[in-house]
């Protein structure tokens, strides 16, 4: 009885297996056919995207339990400068519910959508915070949900301090430099006064950035920015003060679109174009542990010692 068991779960393993390859591999064929844009076949003159979860340059391996981890900076810009060489596509939503993220990630979606030809309307849901707000002060239009949390125009930085831990340990920290601060930050130590200020000027240079990106993208004043102090508003404060253009549904959007394109708008979104490597991956991950024989691997990404984020 085990034997039949364990030989019907691998014909079973195997045929969700197979299936996946065969859809993946007709989704390629209709990618490939559409630009990414999956399985739709009807008249679209509106491109949306889509920028969800923590903003990275790399969303890095995908665990089966959770899917994809936020947003590839990359993916994003690719669907933007497809959607501008579309000859269908008059104008562009994207669609924000982020935390933030990476700074230079963060800048290089905005750019792609102010460099958009034709009207750019953001659209924040659930919360458009950080780096969500450094990328929608690239579009013309901002609208929000009167509960959705706007703003946190700031930006963090951080290291572990593990020197307290290192002298329990007995491990004492040596390494070779040229140039007075190049080691600055590092954990094993404890960091000088003259390092936490020539990190802090770091932390202050990207404040004055983001301050300037978003009073020349939003036209706002930059003392009114920076009252803000990185606080977080709900959308009816955030109209208020200025943060956001309009509040509103989906359909309030549409309605917006249709005045700015002067035709009803028939929205079709973009997605990223994986390949059928990646996604046969994800597809046999979530399979396998479904079937009861996955096991879930945490990776954690590799940075340098001081992280700066914008959220």
């Amino acid at each position: 009885m085990k034997n039949d068991a364990r030989s019907d779960g691998r014909t079973l393993l195997a045929a969700a297996v197979i299936g996946a390859t065969a859809t993946v591999a007709g989704g390629r064929i209709v990618s490939r056919l559409t630009r990414g844009r999956f399985g739709e076949s009807e008249e679209y003159n509106v491109a949306k995207v889509r920028v969800t979860g923590p903003i990275r340059r790399d969303k890095g391996r995908p665990s089966p339990l959770s899917g994809p981890g936020g947003t590839t900076a990359d993916d994003v810009v690719e669907q933007i400068e497809a959607a501008d060489e579309d000859e269908e596509v008059e104008a562009l939503v994207v669609e924000l519910n982020t935390p933030g993220g990476e700074v230079l990630p963060s800048d290089d979606i905005r750019r792609a959508a102010a460099d958009f030809d034709g009207p750019t309307v953001a659209y924040a849901t659930d919360t458009c915070a950080s780096g969500g707000y450094w990328i929608a002060s690239g579009c013309d239009e901002l609208w929000a949900r009167d509960a959705s949390l706007v703003g946190s125009i700031g930006v963090v930085g951080s290291r572990p301090n593990a020197a307290g831990l290192a002298d329990k340990l007995g491990i004492s920290y040596e390494q070779f430099t040229a140039g007075e601060y190049k080691d600055a930050g590092v954990p094993l130590r404890e960091i000088e006064e003259d390092e936490r200020e020539y990190l802090q000027g770091i932390i202050d240079g990207y404040y004055e950035q983001f301050v300037e990106t978003v009073s020349e993208g939003r036209d706002m004043d930059p003392e009114t920015v920076r009252e803000t102090e990185a606080r977080v508003y709900l959308g009816t404060d955030a109209l208020e003060i200025g943060l956001v253009d309009e509040l509103g549904t989906e359909d309030d959007v549409e309605a917006r679109l249709e005045e700015l394109i002067d035709a009803a708008p028939e929205v079709r979104e973009f997605t990223p174009e994986r390949g059928l490597v990646e996604r046969l991956g994800i597809g046999t991950q979530r399979v396998a542990f479904a079937a009861g024989s996955g096991v879930a691997s945490v990776f954690a990404d590799q940075g340098g010692d001081v992280d700066v984020e914008l959220r």
